[in-house]
């Protein structure tokens, strides 16, 4: 008995290190697994970084395409309408002309039915002469000042349809540009779904920070900005601005209220397309009482943007965009953006940073 006790633990013995080994072998393997699926997730972190990117890079080109035909059915537009006040003009002076001519050959036909040339009286004779002679010569004169307005009439509605075709073109071609905007704006979105779902807490904080702040300075102030830097530049060049349109208000002029303003406020077509003035960060894109949506983002050198009066925002708090990238459009029904630049606590002229918005 004993002797088969001790087979017994000299087997159990010689297993223990077999054992053992067999379940370092079983960690190893999956650390190893883990490796392989912590790379191939890296490499795909890296691809859906670089399609991100690329995303942003077709966004900005897009918008600035949609930008610039929204600005070209604008004008063109614009242009339709001047042409039709033009025809309807000519339309009327042709329509007094006519009227001219009547009176002219009615003149002439008057005369010319009840001619006195009696050679005996030379005064009535002479009179007689000169009337229908006048006559003549206004008649000619209004039958050539008619065949010039009728030709501008024709070359403006000729015009007019060239506008029109042009219009009808830039309309097919904006609704093309529009629609794949929005499917790019729909992909980023989709890209951005994960940086939203980590926003819970940063989007209560920021809540409860616009319910104190008294203003848009107090709120630009409160999500902060980038480093303070000893280069006060914000860019080697004059930026674009975020939307085109009108200045109505410029920096340090009074405002409605009598206030000196800290920025400049823009008069926009409608909906326009909103474009991040600069690459940064959006730190606050929601409502804040009296200025509608507001998105604020921060840049180099200590700078905030604030945007105001949106109607719609295309970007979420933390996301990096790039100079031009669609952020939003504005709200139709109120389509003016205050648009305010501030370097640490001190609001600076736009005009320091920015080109003069074209309409």
């Amino acid at each position: 008995m004993r002797r088969v006790f001790l087979i017994f633990a000299m087997a159990i013995t010689l297993a223990a290190p077999a054992h053992g080994a067999s379940e370092l072998a079983k960690i190893n393997a999956q650390i190893k697994q883990t490796e392989q699926q912590d790379k191939k997730l890296s490499q795909q972190v890296k691809s859906s970084e670089r399609d991100v990117e690329a995303t942003k890079k077709k966004l900005v080109r897009a918008a600035d395409q949609v930008s610039t035909l929204e600005e070209q059915r604008g004008a063109i537009a614009k242009k339709i309408t001047e042409l039709d006040s033009k025809i309807d003009s000519l339309s009327r002076e042709i329509d007094a002309n006519r009227e001219r001519i009547a009176d002219a050959a009615a003149s002439v036909l008057f005369v010319a039915s009840h001619p006195s040339f009696n050679t005996d009286d030379m005064h009535e004779y002479a009179l007689t002469s000169a009337v229908l002679s006048g006559a003549a010569i206004r008649f000619d004169e209004e039958m050539q000042r008619a065949e010039v307005q009728i030709k501008e009439l024709a070359a403006a509605r000729d015009a007019r349809a060239i506008e029109k075709e042009k219009l009808d073109r830039t309309a097919k071609k904006y609704v093309a540009e529009k629609t794949q905007l929005d499917k790019l704006l729909r992909q980023r979105a989709a890209q951005n779904e994960k940086l939203k779902n980590q926003q819970a807490a940063v989007r209560k904080k920021l809540r409860e920070l616009s319910a104190r702040a008294k203003n848009i300075s107090e709120l630009s102030a409160g999500v902060g900005s980038s480093k303070m830097s000893g280069d006060a530049r914000f860019s080697k060049r004059k930026l674009n601005t975020p939307v085109h349109g009108r200045l109505t208000v410029r920096f340090g002029e009074k405002t409605a209220l009598g206030l000196n303003s800290d920025g400049w406020r823009i008069r926009t077509r409608g909906d326009a397309l909103v474009m991040a003035p600069a690459d940064g960060e959006v730190k606050f894109a929601d409502n804040f009482k009296g200025f509608g949506k507001v998105i604020i983002m921060s840049h180099k050198n200590g700078y905030n943007t604030v945007m105001t009066n949106l109607g719609r925002i295309d970007a979420v708090i933390g996301q990096d965009v790039l100079a031009g990238e669609p952020i939003g459009r504005m709200d139709a029904s109120k389509p003016e953006m205050y648009l305010e630049v501030r370097r640490g606590n001190k609001a600076v002229d736009p005009a320091n940073l920015f080109k003069e918005p074209e309409q």
